[in-house]
């Protein structure tokens, strides 16, 4: 575990730790987690350049005005997309690209708590929006991490540590309850970013749980049995969540922290490890690993999941779910990357 202390001591020396002009790319970053991690970034770095990802145009629109006060000498650019639908991504990935010859961080939030529900590309939505898009952005803007010369790094927020039993015979999840959707679908992720990290072996990946935190993602449910249900929680989540602000200051972490290096280290790669903060272990069980899943306290990946991941190598599930993933980009976009 990491101290709260530590990690805002960690992210008060970004501005002297880092260069300024960082590029860092948000999605998912017009309310909840995003928006605290967004903000917080660009308060504690210099002249950062971002690109933030949102589908509703009077929040995208808010939040671009707050940054602009926060930190007046950086450059902002909201982009209105609907990410649960791949030709999106692959539209903002093109803008984002022709701008810009490196990137420094990529920060995926996108979800939904809405099920039942399908994209018209033929995707679950929810699995599109959690799943498929994230892991599109980040084979599409990869070229663009390895060439950072500070810098490189993914974070996925999910359920990082939560990983669990994969139904081989339905990875987007379309029959599968509340109880065996979180264990696969954070599995799916994990084994992603493993995927992607033999591409980009100087680029560090980290998917990590949040704890509980108000997001906003429950204002997507109405109905009588969504009110019953945010009634029902109201009292466990008032006692157990994770302050909004304090999210951003963790998030942030681990965006910028030498405690998660990439695999093959260069100069530069994050806020130089404060006292008694040591490199993290990976998904693979070394310190340093390159990818890792974590849990909100900032601790390495737990035995646990080093040997489902491990497992999940040796038994082939993991090559069934790359060429899975790879099969659908190319039936709804003819693609495999842009």
């Amino acid at each position: 575990m990491v101290s709260l202390e530590a990690i805002i001591e960690s992210n008060a020396r970004l501005a002297t730790s880092l260069p300024a002009g960082l590029v860092a790319v948000f999605v998912g970053a017009t309310s909840g987690i995003g928006e605290a991690t967004l903000k917080c970034f660009v308060k504690r770095t210099q002249r950062p350049r971002i690109y933030f990802i949102g589908r509703r145009e009077a929040e995208g629109q808010r939040v671009l005005g707050e940054l602009k006060k926060l930190n007046t000498e950086g450059e902002y650019n909201y982009l209105k997309y609907d990410v649960s639908l791949l030709k999106n991504v692959d539209e903002a990935c093109r803008y984002i690209k022709s701008r810009e010859t490196t990137i420094n961080l990529l920060f995926l939030t996108s979800g939904t708590l809405i099920t039942g529900k399908h994209t018209e590309e033929g995707i679950n939505y929810s699995t599109a929006l959690v799943y498929y898009a994230r892991t599109r952005f980040i084979i599409n803007l990869l070229p663009h991490l390895k060439a950072a010369s500070h810098l490189r790094r993914v974070v996925t927020v999910a359920a990082g540590s939560k990983e669990g039993k994969i139904f081989t015979d339905d990875f987007p999840a379309e029959h599968l309850g509340l109880l065996t959707f979180r264990p696969h679908i954070t599995s799916l992720i994990t084994l992603s970013l493993e995927a992607l990290a033999k591409q980009a072996p100087e680029v560090s990946f980290i998917h990590d749980y949040p704890s509980f935190v108000k997001t906003g993602l429950s204002r997507e449910l109405t109905g009588i049995g969504a009110t019953i249900m945010k009634i029902v929680f109201a009292p466990l989540m008032a006692l157990l969540q994770v302050p909004i602000d304090e999210t951003g200051e963790r998030q942030t972490f681990f965006a910028t922290s030498a405690r998660f290096p990439p695999s093959e280290p260069r100069d530069a790669d994050g806020v130089a490890l404060g006292e008694g903060v040591a490199v993290a272990a990976g998904v693979n069980g070394n310190p340093g690993g390159g990818i890792y899943s974590i849990d909100w306290e900032a601790e390495g990946t737990s035995p646990r999941v080093q040997k489902l991941m491990h497992d999940f190598s040796q038994d082939g599930t993991a090559e069934k779910l790359w060429k899975h993933t790879e099969d659908e980009y190319m039936r709804v976009t003819g693609s495999i990357a842009v």
